[in-house]
């Protein structure tokens, strides 16, 4: 699991500081240089749009990491692994 963390962390993609929710539409719009009312608006587009806009974010959500560098199913994981016997 830590090469898939490494991966995602490579892309140089983290969860934005202007949040609303969970900060992947911020996080979008940094990377692609962007003002971020452009990524919300696309992405509620690609939201009416019959898709898995809602599976897209929630994923995006918990897998980027965020302005810490920290992924939060990385440590999920990790607190799972840790509190195993």
């Amino acid at each position: 699991m830590d090469k898939f963390f490494s991966i995602v962390r490579g892309f140089g993609l983290k969860r934005g500081p202007e949040r609303w929710l969970g900060g992947v539409c911020g996080g979008i719009a940094a990377k692609l240089n962007v003002d971020v009312a452009y990524v919300r608006i696309a992405f509620l587009l690609f939201a009416l749009l019959p898709g898995p806009a809602f599976v897209f974010y929630v994923l995006a959500w918990i897998t980027l990491p965020d302005q810490r560098n920290e992924i939060p199913l990385q440590a999920f994981l990790d607190r799972r692994s840790l509190n195993r016997p």
